[in-house]
């Protein structure tokens, strides 16, 4: 595990008395049910990043649809009835 650093933060008394009873039904510290929450949320973040540049990098390349670049067909053509 990483190097541990020690924090202050100000969290609203109300969300701090109902983390620390979640930690308690979760059967670990505050300082766990912190760590694990934005161990989460980093995680979440960098797979989210990664899927963004995979979809950008696939519209960059572009899409095979079957025409190797080619139109066969013209705008009035779709459009008869």
């Amino acid at each position: 595990m990483d190097k541990i650093q020690n924090v202050t933060l100000s969290i609203p008394k109300d969300i701090l008395r109902k983390a620390k009873i979640l930690a308690v039904i979760k059967n670990t510290s505050l300082s766990g049910l912190l760590t694990k929450t934005l161990t989460d949320l980093v995680a979440h973040q960098e797979e989210y990043e990664q899927a963004r540049q995979r979809s950008i990098t696939l519209l960059k390349s572009g899409f095979d649809l079957g025409t190797q670049g080619q139109i066969a067909w013209k705008r009035e053509e779709l459009h008869e009835r």
